[in-house]
């Protein structure tokens, strides 16, 4: 099992992932940019939706960063093109129903919610310089603020 801030320096896991209208996306897609490489544990659930709409609204901020941002969830391509219609998202968001990205960046792993043990995705975000290395890890996201740390690591 990986440890998300074990890839820090390191050349990001590989992407292959149905993104919208069916298309697939890998890491060379984003090639020239920083990627906000963001996961989540499911679309239109109330702390998904505040982070998706921060994200959002602060595309034009990452933008002048030469960043732009993608979120994965095992939820399929339909769910998030209806999660992006709903709430005006137009950023890329990516389908990992079998889970092999989310293990490949050691987000699906056990999680411990009101006492209760299970495995799911745990809320991560990884920013990926323009080359493909790993440059920054934010593990065990809390929603609230996290957006405004993401802009502020791509100083």
């Amino acid at each position: 099992e990986i440890e998300p801030g074990s890839l820090v320096g390191r050349r990001a896991p590989e992407l292959d992932l149905e993104g919208p209208g069916t298309k697939r996306f890998r890491l060379t897609d984003f090639a020239g940019k920083r990627l906000v490489l963001y996961f989540y544990p499911k679309d239109a659930t109330p702390g998904c939706t505040l982070e998706a709409s921060d994200f959002q609204a602060a595309k034009a901020a990452f933008a002048r960063k030469n960043a732009v941002v993608a979120g994965v969830s095992r939820d399929t391509a339909a769910s998030h093109a209806r999660f992006c219609e709903k709430h005006g998202l137009d950023f890329t968001l990516l389908s990992d129903p079998e889970a092999r990205v989310l293990r490949a960046y050691g987000v699906w792993a056990e999680k411990v919610l009101y006492g209760n043990r299970s495995v799911g995705i745990v809320r991560t975000t990884f920013v990926i310089d323009d080359s493909g290395v790993v440059v920054k890890v934010f593990p065990r996201v809390k929603v609230a603020g996290h957006v405004d740390a993401v802009l502020a690591s791509l100083s």
